[in-house]
């Protein structure tokens, strides 16, 4: 996504694409050890815009630093700096170096596909002996087994759920960057019904399919919910992202809404196989679906003035104006 020149500052983010970098639930993306060439974007927050009131743990005093701590936290910010997907974005904070924010971008083949993701992160004072605390933006709503309405991120690696060995945090081999690879890659799945506790036992019977898709039916509604709301109130500094990001897919995020209202399976291709064209349940998703979509009509048409005047304010002191 070719929007750094205009993205606020103390961004981490790559610029351009990387065959190594690209997200999926392959455990080699969780492999601490792993590198890439991406070039990326970074620059200290300019004092006006250090303003942090929106994020959940900014009333959470950040404790006592020491060395150890601050040496932690600059390592993780270099790790994400050379490895960052592009399809992720790093807010951190010169004032609160406790604190990061990041934007995920939905994988494509799921029903997550081109949303924005917020999630707010603080390190604690014993970091790295205990994992971050991570919080979702779920604007109430619980689209994945994984992401509680109430924020809760459900994550082995973050010690929020079970798991065996290198799957839960560990001081010296897990990283910040393998929390939000993980997230995108292996909560924000093509599957995410089966992430729900004893249902993968379930996968490939008939019954465990249905559930399967009509889950993601239900995902994708609640996914382009959160994109409207993401569009009507953006969070802090990540107001530009959010314009052009929906600017740049709302095309075929429309295209996609028409595709599955026709009965397309959520996050195939719009010219798949077309299926439950006479179920309840099909009707039901339409209907929600057809409302969600006129909704995301409405604030796409506002958001294409919002990035007129972004292109505006860009060529008038002289920077790149990004071209879809």
């Amino acid at each position: 996504m070719a929007l750094l020149n205009q993205l606020p500052t103390s961004w981490i983010s790559a610029s351009s694409p990387h065959s190594s970098l690209s997200v999926t639930a392959n455990k080699s993306h969780l492999d601490p050890c792993s590198s890439g060439t991406a070039a990326l974007f970074v620059q200290k927050l300019k004092p006006e815009c250090s303003n942090f009131s929106d994020h959940h743990y900014a009333k959470t005093s950040p404790g006592k630093a020491t060395k150890d701590w601050v040496k932690a936290i600059q390592s993780e910010w270099n790790l994400l700096q050379k490895n960052l997907p592009e399809s992720i974005y790093v807010r951190v904070y010169e004032d609160r170096i406790d604190l990061l924010r990041a934007a995920i971008v939905g994988p494509p083949g799921t029903p997550y596909h081109d949303g924005l993701f917020f999630f707010d992160v603080r390190f604690p004072s014993e970091y790295p002996k205990c994992p971050p605390k991570v919080h979702y933006h779920s604007g109430g709503l619980r689209l994945n087994p994984n992401l509680y309405e109430s924020g809760k991120v459900c994550l082995s690696l973050l010690n929020t759920w079970w798991g065996n060995g290198c799957e839960k945090w560990g001081k010296s081999n897990s990283t910040m960057l393998q929390v939000l690879v993980s997230i995108q890659g292996l909560v924000l799945n093509d599957r995410p019904y089966f992430n729900e506790p004893g249902y993968k036992n379930s996968a490939k019977t008939t019954a465990g399919e249905k559930n399967s898709l009509a889950y993601n039916q239900t995902a994708f509604v609640l996914s382009c919910k959160t994109m409207w709301y993401s569009l009507r109130k953006p969070p802090k500094h990540f107001e530009t992202l959010v314009a052009r990001h929906f600017h740049e897919r709302e095309g075929a995020i429309l295209d996609a809404c028409s595709a599955y209202m026709s009965g397309a399976v959520v996050g195939s291709s719009a010219g798949s196989e077309t299926r439950y064209a006479c179920d309840k349940s099909f009707a039901d998703f339409k209907k929600s679906l057809t409302l969600y979509t006129e909704h995301l009509r409405t604030e796409f048409a506002a958001n294409r003035s919002r990035v007129l005047e972004l292109d505006r304010q860009a060529s008038a002191v002289g920077e790149i104006v990004p071209t879809s």
